[in-house]
């Protein structure tokens, strides 16, 4: 399953918009054919606010589908799948809720993002219920991956979990390849 920029339609008037952010029909046409079991919503107040990079690993692993629903983030997908031609490359959006946008990142995918703006809240959907056994991640610095973060001039803010996650040189990656290599998501 391909990593997919999700760019919903807003039905707009002089009240506001309406859109619609999920249904399953026009997904599974977009090659999103998960079925959700979990919704989770976090806050972020400082700008610079890293979350990653996070992964859930078999046989609890996630699909994950993001918005932003207040501020902005960056956020990021990276590919570690065994075996992929693209293994350890990324692909990454600005999410906001000024436009819309969801990132769809598969199981075998890395998450992460980071705030671009203060009070941010991000909404994701998941595919699996958490297993803390199955928790994982990689380092959001690792100079492998060299991921252009876009940092305010301090750095960022990190939970100590994601200060002390290991390189992806010592991951053995547990998720298949699929056979679909990653290709970057569109931002235009």
């Amino acid at each position: 399953m391909p990593v997919v920029l999700i760019k919903a339609r807003r039905f707009e008037d002089d009240r506001g918009w309406f859109t619609e952010t999920y249904n399953q029909r026009a997904f599974h046409d977009l090659g999103v054919d998960v079925s959700f079991c979990q919704d989770n919503h976090s806050l972020s107040r400082p700008v610079g606010t890293l979350r990653g990079l996070h992964f859930q690993t078999p046989p609890h692993a996630q699909a994950k589908l993001v918005r932003c629903i207040r501020g902005s983030i960056w956020d990021v997908a990276v590919d570690v799948r065994k075996g992929s031609p693209t293994y350890g490359e990324w692909t990454a959006a600005t999410l906001s809720a000024e436009n819309g946008h969801q990132l769809f990142v598969p199981a075998g995918f890395l998450h992460g993002f980071v705030t671009l703006e203060p009070d941010t809240e991000v909404t994701y959907k998941v595919s699996d219920f958490y297993a803390p056994e199955c928790d994982g991640g990689i380092a959001w610095n690792d100079p492998d991956l060299a991921l252009p973060w876009p940092l305010p001039e301090g750095g960022p803010s990190l939970s100590p979990k994601d200060g002390k996650l290991p390189r992806l040189a010592e991951f053995d990656s547990p998720f298949p390849y699929d056979g679909r290599p990653l290709t970057p998501v569109s931002a235009s």
